[in-house]
């Protein structure tokens, strides 16, 4: 099903760019675009892009949840926020909620369709995945738990990406509003209790760094393994260079999870911003988009204090190689 054992996670926010998309393809592996926060044109540039490798690649949507019905938490966050936004030189919009062009995102991919597409954040209607499926695609749903994992069994899907707690980035978790399972050690322990309920593959992701931990989640039952912070620092990423530096930086010496940049889970590097609005509400995307200008004037302004540096626990270990050259080390780890 997957070209290697190794797959290059999607990271929205401009990281997985066609580029490091694409050398990942030509290292013989499997890489993922990030369609959110994407328009729909955007996205098709960067298909066609990708595209012209003939190698196969796949394509990550966001599944929109439904609006935050109580608004008076956001509408205090945004309250708590106004005196750092006028430090910054910025005015900050109403809570707002969109769905991230999802139904022109799905008529792409429907009339365009590509080898992979994976779901982060639910599952659609039983109906779009059929219909992808009908166009040849293999679609991935993203998993957190066992519970979430017959869900998506059951709705049809052809495989999961596992995602344990130590995953850089946004949690997959279908609703944060709901307690969360007992977390395993690590994503290794978790593929191994999901393989007796999984009908189909899986592919590990969170915390991974390297051979010998992709070793251990392989032979704990996975198909293959997801990586994101790993490629972060490669020259292909279009992650911002003040990102690339503090994964190096003694300055951020490790990583918590937080809602204050986006009223989602989601774990980065923790810095001042994420300690100050530990409080900060649930409301994707809603506070996403609130603070949107405050991180665009942080990164202008190459304040990493202020800014969403996603990172797994890993992040130590992210190299500033080439992706393909990446790709071959990992490779040539696992033999080892």
């Amino acid at each position: 099903m997957f070209p290697s054992p190794i797959v290059a996670a999607p990271m929205a926010g401009g990281v997985s760019t066609p580029t490091l998309v694409s050398a990942v393809a030509r290292a013989g592996s499997l890489g993922f675009l990030a369609a959110g926060y994407k328009s729909v044109q955007a996205l098709r540039a960067e298909l066609a892009s990708v595209r012209s490798t003939g190698l196969p690649f796949g394509v990550n949507l966001f599944v929109p949840g439904d609006p935050t019905k109580n608004r008076e938490p956001l509408l205090a966050y945004r309250a708590t926020l106004a005196a750092l936004a006028d430090r910054c030189g910025v005015v900050l919009p109403e809570p707002r909620y969109d769905d991230d062009g999802w139904d022109s995102k799905v008529g792409l991919l429907m009339d365009e369709p590509v080898p992979f597409v994976s779901l982060t954040f639910g599952l659609p209607d039983r109906s779009i995945i059929a219909a992808l499926q009908e166009r040849g695609t293999v679609v991935i749903s993203t998993v957190t738990c066992q519970r979430e994992l017959l869900v998506a069994q059951e709705y049809g899907v052809d495989a999961a990406v596992v995602q344990h707690s130590s995953a850089g980035g946004h949690s997959a978790v279908f609703d944060p509003s709901q307690p969360a399972e007992r977390p395993t050690t690590d994503i290794a322990a978790l593929i191994a209790s999901l393989i007796p309920h999984s009908t189909i593959p899986l592919i590990g992701a969170g915390g991974l760094t390297g051979g010998r931990d992709i070793r251990r989640t392989l032979d704990a039952g996975a198909t293959a393994v997801q990586l994101g912070t790993l490629f972060v620092r490669t020259p292909e990423s279009g992650a911002r260079q003040i990102h690339k530096d503090a994964l190096t930086s003694p300055a951020f010496p490790g990583t918590a999870v937080t809602r204050a940049f986006s009223g989602r889970p989601a774990r980065g590097l923790e810095n001042r911003f994420m300690r100050d609005h530990r409080d900060a509400p649930l409301g994707y995307p809603e506070v996403h988009h609130l603070t949107s200008p405050l991180r665009a004037a942080a990164a202008a302004a190459g304040d990493p204090e202020l800014m969403a540096l996603w990172a797994g626990t890993g992040y130590r270990a992210a190299p500033s190689i080439g992706a393909a050259d990446l790709v071959a080390r990992l490779i040539a780890e696992l033999d080892r």
